[in-house]
């Protein structure tokens, strides 16, 4: 399942990070569609999330394998799954979470600023972390 839902928070993650390009530069005002659109996204990555916790936890390749190990033990792959891929999936989650949370704050047209820049970043942030050649093995 979080191989499966990582996709379509990924892509929710970008269709609002699009959505919010396209209101700023178009100078439309805010409204409820680009509102669902941000709050869609922020569900899907927090269910995400969720998921990739519950899978830290029980996953050999997760707590475990640190506990087994050690950090100097690890490989490349073995540090991208237990350290560096979960660590900066939370701090997208957190931007995202904070986007979701100044954008209620802001003007009409900021908001797809604030949109913009928070989900923006934390796509970036997810893209660069994702165990690529688990997905595709």
């Amino acid at each position: 399942m979080h191989s499966g839902w990582a996709y379509i928070a990924l892509i929710m993650i970008l269709i609002a990070t699009i959505n919010a390009l396209i209101g700023l530069s178009s100078k439309n005002p805010f409204t409820a569609k680009d509102r669902r659109i941000s709050l869609f996204a922020l569900i899907a990555v927090h269910i995400q999330f969720l998921v990739g916790l519950l899978l830290y936890f029980t996953s050999p390749n997760g707590l475990d394998k640190i506990k087994a190990v050690g950090m100097s033990g690890m490989t490349a792959l073995d540090r991208l799954l237990a350290v560096e891929h979960p660590i900066l999936n939370l701090i997208a989650i957190i931007l995202i979470t904070v986007g979701w949370s100044k954008h209620k704050k802001v003007t009409d047209n900021s908001k797809f600023k604030t949109i913009a820049i928070f989900y923006g970043i934390a796509f970036i942030l997810l893209i660069i972390r994702m165990p690529w050649q688990n997905w595709f093995a």
